[in-house]
């Protein structure tokens, strides 16, 4: 939302084992914590552990913004260009893994675009006067584009082409694979309305992949729309692309128009 990262809280759950053996593993979490939050500039500065059965770490976050920074879902307007920051993916590919059916290339060079931060994209969707953004994450592209038009009171179509797509994705999609949250994201296709045409199009299926350390999907004014594509290329989104138009309308059931390319 453009806010500057000040303070985050932990809650980190610990496999069981021996003492020795979860207070290492517990370091070893709050060392790497440490490391990109500091690079954040934020402070890890309290929160809660527990031993669990499953290793995980999540994060309570605070900051600071003035609210002529903030960035919200609503406010697209029509006209505005809608630029994806990273390729989607990374449901499909990890109930892979999961399985054992995923491709050591296709993990790696998904976690390599989960680290990377959105912070430098979300400075330069600011210098680009963004009307309105979001990130990507467990709704899915179409989900949370969803969010934005209904805040905005906007339609939009999107371009299934230009929608980029990390490697090995489409392959798992194609293969039947997808994650456990697929089947609740799929109800969002009411808000698409030529929805049949592509049911069958792995591309269109992967628009409701819950994503995990998404990109941002913001709108920005098309005339600004492909400097601000090269803009973010050179911060590093090499995978940035214009996915959408937003256009006139109201609150209809289906939001969202399916193309098969914008161009």
């Amino acid at each position: 939302m453009g806010a500057e990262p000040q303070a985050a809280l932990a809650v980190a759950g610990v496999p069981f084992g021996t003492p020795e053996k979860t207070e290492d593993v517990l370091r070893q979490l709050l060392l790497g914590a440490n490391s990109v939050l500091r690079e954040a500039g934020a402070t890890l500065a309290g929160g809660h552990s527990s031993e669990t059965s499953e290793m995980s770490l999540g994060f309570s976050v605070s900051g600071l913004a003035t609210r002529e920074q903030i960035l919200s879902k609503g406010g697209l307007r029509a006209g505005d260009a809608l630029i994806l920051t990273k390729p989607i993916g990374t449901g499909a590919l990890f109930a892979a893994d999961a399985q054992r059916r995923a491709k050591g290339r296709w993990i790696a060079a998904a976690i390599e675009v989960m680290q990377q931060s959105v912070a430098a994209a979300s400075d330069v969707f600011r210098q680009h006067r963004a009307s309105a953004c979001t990130d990507v994450t467990g709704f899915g592209l179409m989900g949370h584009l969803l969010e934005m038009l209904r805040s905005s009171e906007k339609l939009a179509e999107l371009f299934l082409a230009d929608v980029p797509i990390l490697d090995g994705a489409l392959e798992c999609v194609q293969k039947g694979i997808f994650s456990s949250l697929q089947p609740e994201n799929l109800k969002l296709k009411r808000g698409s309305t030529n929805a049949d045409a592509f049911a069958n199009d792995a591309r269109y299926l992967l628009l409701f992949d819950p994503q995990t350390a998404g990109g941002l999907l913001a709108g920005v004014p098309e005339g600004s729309a492909l400097s601000c594509i090269e803009d973010l290329k050179l911060r590093g989104y090499a995978e940035a692309a214009i996915v959408g138009r937003v256009t006139d309308g109201g609150l209809e059931d289906g939001l969202v128009t399916l193309r098969d390319a914008g161009h």
